[in-house]
């Protein structure tokens, strides 16, 4: 199976490399146009995806053996660890669930079952497989929408069928395609969806084998009624309508648990948070139940989900936690053994947050220029302003709690506060921030600790 990077258009790439051309140090080079510094993660989450793209090069009896070498990513909040392991997944046009491990609860407890993060990750690879679809039908969609429409307008009657009519057709299409026919009025069929039927209480509908809001529509059949609307809202309405039907549901279904399979990447956070052993007293009990309850999950076992079995053998788990107040070692032995990769992510420095602020392509300084773009104001930081700006948050973190990069986005909203509120009455069109503007801004709440812990 030969696995396709998501397209860059956006950037202007000319070309979308094959993943299999990329090496571990290519992909650490893609991983740092969005996350600085951690250079160890990366280096073992490369290593992982091009072990992933070396296992589907054997030999099948060889390559059923090999299991994925899952990581567990020790670092405090903020540090990047969900941005690697969700642009790792985007890098390999993989399907890819974030989960917090303290959402789940031992069996026999109410809560989230385990085996709801399968059937999440194969929901998100059948909306990915779909929409692939969707792409590749795409013009033959329209063309279809377009031809009912067209009949819709001039309805086929054998008077219809000379060649002048014809002629007529074709420069109604020609002024459909203008825009000139889009206020006119059409009466077209469309579905009847009946009363909606929620069901309360009881498992949520992602663990029914059987989804009771689709079965009824088939034992009752689907009726229709006619709607007058917009010629552009109708073509909208019948290209969703042809789409459909162009597009193969089993077939995505099939190709959605096959990627699932064999390219799936979960990432279990928080997981120090159920990091116990037995022994202890009231809801830290359930903490072990947890962990032997996700055990099979990462271990390897077949999942039963609305579309059909799951083996989650070869999914790539990547786990994460804090481990402030618990360590990897207080995970059962088991489970630790299943995550064979440890890799600690280092707190950031003020050398860091200026590469942060201005480094990545999706960099918070590009991000501010552009919303203040969108009504004419054209923004620009000092270099000056981005030392202050590092500064303030390395201080931050440092006298209240660390959430790492996080604490930019405080410090930034609360610096370009006031430019953002009388943005549109602006007179002044191009605005310069530099480091006093930043201390202007800040002095007061920095200075006062009670404050700053509150504020930012």
């Amino acid at each position: 199976m030969v696995i396709y990077l998501p397209q860059q258009g956006s950037h202007g790439d000319a070309e979308t490399p094959l993943l299999d051309e990329l090496t571990p140090r290519e992909i650490v080079r893609e991983l740092d146009k969005y996350v600085i510094g951690q250079a160890d993660a990366k280096k073992a989450v490369a290593i992982a995806l091009r072990n992933r793209v070396r296992r589907q090069k054997l030999d099948p009896d060889m390559a059923d053996d090999v299991m994925p070498k899952n990581i567990l990513m020790i670092g405090s909040t903020g540090v990047g660890k969900t941005e690697i392991a969700r642009r790792l997944a985007k890098l390999a046009n993989s399907p890819f669930l974030k989960v917090e491990a303290s959402k789940f609860t031992e069996v026999g407890y109410v809560g989230r079952d385990v085996e709801s993060m399968i059937r999440d990750l194969v929901e998100i690879a059948i909306d990915m497989v779909r929409e692939e679809r969707l792409d590749e039908v795409a013009d033959r969609a329209e063309r279809h929408a377009e031809d009912r429409l067209l009949e819709l307008l001039m309805p086929a009657t054998p008077e219809n069928a000379t060649e002048t009519a014809e002629r007529t057709r074709e420069k109604l299409r020609d002024k459909f395609r203008a825009g000139k026919l889009d206020d006119k009025q059409v009466e077209i069929d469309v579905k009847d969806r009946g009363p909606m039927i929620e069901f309360g209480g009881g498992p949520g509908p992602d663990e029914m084998d059987v989804s009771l809001k689709e079965f009824l529509p088939a034992l009752f059949g689907s009726r229709t009624k006619k709607r007058k609307m917009r010629v552009s809202e109708a073509f909208d309405y019948l290209v969703d309508e042809e789409e459909q039907k162009l597009i193969d549901m089993d077939q995505v279904q099939r190709v959605a648990i096959e990627r699932v399979e064999r390219n799936g990447m979960i990432f279990l956070d928080e997981i120090d948070k159920i990091a116990g052993r037995e022994g202890g007293q009231g809801p830290d009990v359930s903490r072990e139940g947890v962990q032997r309850d996700i055990l099979p999950i990462v271990e390897g076992t077949t999942v039963n989900t609305r579309y059909g079995f799951v083996r989650t053998d070869h999914i790539l788990f990547i786990a994460a936690g804090a481990f402030h107040v618990s360590k990897p070692s207080d995970l059962i032995p088991e489970l630790q053994g299943r995550f064979p990769i440890r890799v600690e992510l280092k707190s950031l420095t003020e050398a860091d947050f200026i590469r942060i602020l201005k480094e990545p392509k999706n960099a918070l300084i590009k991000q501010s220029q552009a919303l203040l773009d969108t009504e004419g104001i054209k923004l620009s930081f000092t270099d000056d302003a981005l030392v202050e700006l590092a500064r303030c948050a390395a201080q931050v973190n440092a006298q209240a709690e660390n959430i790492g990069a996080r604490r930019l986005h405080t410090i930034l909203e609360k610096v370009l506060e006031e430019i953002s509120f009388e943005g549109p009455d602006l007179k002044k069109k191009t605005v310069k921030i530099d480091a006093e503007y930043v201390k202007k801004q800040l002095a007061d709440i920095i200075k006062d600790q009670d404050l700053s812990r509150y504020i930012l």
